[in-house]
């Protein structure tokens, strides 16, 4: 991949002979029309539409040379930036705003607090399981149709959410919730796909790393601050305010970015023979599940860390604030790194390898040090440790994306779909193992986090096999 990696907005690369080959000469995945083998370096007589401003130039073709201005491709830029940095913020929004009210829900519909826990796990199902639904469709019909429903189901969902008179009809607004959400998170991904290639998707996915990071760090600030001027029901009031507003951003920003000419034809059996076909490619496989394993890490984070910073080592709840702060600063930072010095500099396989390397050294070591093997340790050894896995997320989360959707240029909705669901479902069986062992021990947070690291490393070697020469390296 030249390291001047394009965007597909009017932009054309002419890489020279020693350039690798183009991405898309990656073997066909199944159930999906191959792209020509310079599909990844020219743009020339390719059917694109610009994805705020509608048809670029007069016949919707773009030339094979650079046209319009700079500055006016740079506006297109931050508004596709901004756009989709809001969908994908919005469903860490919709989980993290929640979190404060909880017990006043325990206390408002009079329910258990197991029971009242199903409204997050319903939410995150959801999440993970409406990507598989909302991917394929998005490959059939083009992904503004499927992204406008999905966001009005989206506010219907929330609003009910804010009048649910028990908390069984809670969890059941929150997991149409969570359905619905998923439709920003898996097109998000695929616009990304539709429009940018090679080093530029790179470093928009790590642009959207410091939206998406951002959103869980603010959440529970909101939440907070909500709940000083009403009572829960309030946090799905603005959640819905929220999904409105950005529903009438996309409706008059978001233009269509996949072409008529793109789109699949075929029905359910159509999109499960993509699927198939996705999965059947071991190295897209491969980075699937290595993104997967490492979301599971971050997961085993969220779930233990209160509990291992405040009852373990009691520390004040303003103390974990800060170190839940700085951590995501730390993951924030480390990804900007990736998208502005390392990307078309150092290949995304290596920045990949480096970061899920730091991941599994960093999770060993708080293994010893929570299992006793240095001795009694504090507080500021075990935070600088989880500092380091969670900076380092910035390298792996990124480029698994990246690499993953590289393999399949035309079939992104459905692969956004498949790294999003095994992104959400292995990160929900990990969450619950944290807490295994009860609340008076971070043994089992790292545990988890240690057979993830290894378990997305062994997913890299054995499956991409970064080190062999192949098309569509970067």
């Amino acid at each position: 991949m030249p390291e001047s990696g394009q965007s597909k907005q009017g932009r054309t690369t002419h890489p020279g002979p020693a350039s690798a080959p183009p991405v898309s000469a990656a073997p066909p995945v199944s159930g999906v029309v191959p792209a020509p083998r310079d599909a990844a370096t020219t743009a020339a007589s390719v059917p694109v539409t610009d994805a705020v401003t509608g048809p670029v130039g007069g016949s919707g073709t773009v030339a094979g040379s650079v046209t319009g201005p700079v500055a006016a491709a740079r506006r297109a830029g931050l508004l596709v930036t901004l756009v989709l940095g809001g969908l994908t913020a919005l469903p860490p929004l919709s989980m993290d705003m929640y979190l404060p009210a909880l017990p006043a829900v325990t206390d408002s519909l009079h329910a258990p607090a197991a029971t009242v826990q199903l409204t997050l796990t319903a939410c995150l199902a959801g999440m993970a399981l409406g990507q598989l639904v909302v991917g394929p469709m998005s490959d059939k019909w083009g992904r503004r149709r499927p992204l406008l429903v999905g966001m009005l189901v989206y506010v219907v969902a929330t609003a009910m959410c804010a009048f649910a008179p028990t908390v069984e009809l809670l969890v059941g607004f929150r997991l149409l919730q969570g359905l619905a959400g998923a439709a920003g998170i898996v097109i998000a991904r695929a616009v990304v796909r539709d429009l940018y290639d090679g080093v530029e998707m790179a470093r928009f996915f790590s642009t959207l790393m410091l939206i998406s990071g951002v959103a869980p760090v603010i959440a529970p600030l909101i939440g907070g601050q909500v709940l000083r001027v009403t009572d829960w029901r309030g946090i799905f009031v603005v959640l819905t305010v929220v999904g409105v507003l950005l529903t009438l951003v996309v409706v008059k920003w978001l233009h269509e970015t996949l072409p008529v000419d793109k789109r699949h034809s075929g029905g359910v059996g159509q999109a499960l023979r993509t699927m198939r076909g996705l999965l059947a490619d071991r190295v897209f496989t491969g980075y699937m599940l290595s993104g997967g394993l490492a979301f599971a890490a971050l997961f085993a984070y969220i779930a233990a860390s209160p509990f291992v910073v405040q009852e373990i080592y009691g520390a004040s709840p303003q103390t974990f604030s800060l170190l839940f702060g700085l951590n995501s600063i730390g993951l924030i930072a480390v990804g900007q790194i990736n998208g502005r010095l390392l990307v078309g500099r150092v290949s995304l396989d290596k920045a990949l390898g480096f970061g899920l390397a730091v991941i599994t050294l960093a999770a060993t070591a708080l293994l010893l040090m929570t299992t006793g093997v240095f001795g009694e340790v504090g507080l500021f050894p075990v935070a600088a440790g989880l500092f380091v896995l969670m900076s380092a997320m910035g390298l792996a989360m990124p480029n698994t994306n990246a690499l993953a959707l590289l393999r399949t240029p035309h079939a992104a909705g459905s692969a956004s779909a498949l790294i999003g669901t095994a992104s959400f479902l292995v990160g929900a069986v990990a969450s619950p193992l944290v807490g295994i062992a009860g609340e008076s021990t971070a043994v089992p947070m790292a545990v988890v986090q240690v057979v993830c690291g290894v378990g997305a490393m062994l997913c890299f070697l054995l499956l991409c096999r970064p080190w062999r020469a192949r098309a569509g390296a970067v």
